[in-house]
């Protein structure tokens, strides 16, 4: 099994289950900047050319949230309920949420404060964001009153859906999120970033600039 990933927030998760399953896995680190999602070959894999991609023999898979339930059921993990409809269609409400609502008012802040600086974009444009204020605000409402008394997003328990979502604000200090007044949102936050794969996602070893063929 291969992995092509860089480090932003869709691999992040997937590098994360990877980790917290212990599954065993190649890890292909694309080069960005230097053009490595843009080559014939990658773009066979991924049309997109966006990662992550898996690979695992024949079978070419892209889009995170699919990923991550190919790892659980590979692994036999219940972070995708593959035996439990009802549980797969409460984790795919949030990932719905996440997808439509959630990444599309923190992705803003995390790219200007993540993305642009990490990869010589530029500098963040804080004028910008404060027209992106009271969309996360409404959104984050909604994600901090289903989060009382719950420690996470579905099914009682970790899920893949906490790691779609948590990968869009992980960040949020840094980048700058109009969160902290959102207890249950930082509580549930925090919380993830006390699981070693989750706090450390990233390949120790890995094999730099792959080439995708």
């Amino acid at each position: 099994m291969k992995i092509y990933w860089f480090e932003a927030q869709a691999p992040r998760r997937v590098l994360a289950l990877v980790k917290h399953l212990g599954i065993t896995a190649e890890f292909a680190e694309l080069d960005l900047m230097g053009g490595d999602l843009k080559t014939p070959a990658y773009a066979r894999l991924n049309p997109n050319m966006k990662a992550p991609v898996l690979v695992d023999g024949e079978f070419v898979l892209w889009e995170s949230s699919a990923i991550m339930a190919y790892l659980c059921i590979k692994a036999g993990s219940d972070m995708w309920p593959a035996h439990a409809p009802a549980e797969q269609v409460e984790v795919l409400r949030w990932l719905g949420w996440n997808d439509c609502h959630w990444s599309e008012v923190v992705g803003p802040f995390y790219f200007e404060h993540i993305i642009k600086p990490g990869f010589g974009f530029g500098t963040p444009d804080r004028e910008e964001l404060k027209t992106k204020v009271d969309g996360l605000l409404r959104y984050a409402k909604v994600l901090d009153e289903h989060l009382k008394g719950r420690e996470f997003v579905a099914c009682g328990r970790l899920t893949i859906a906490d790691f779609q979502l948590a990968s869009m604000a992980t960040s949020w200090r840094e980048s700058e999120m109009p969160l902290a007044d959102f207890s249950n949102v930082v509580r549930w936050l925090d919380g993830l970033m006390r699981i070693p794969a989750w706090a450390d996602p990233w390949p120790a070893e890995r094999t730099r600039r792959a080439d995708a063929g």
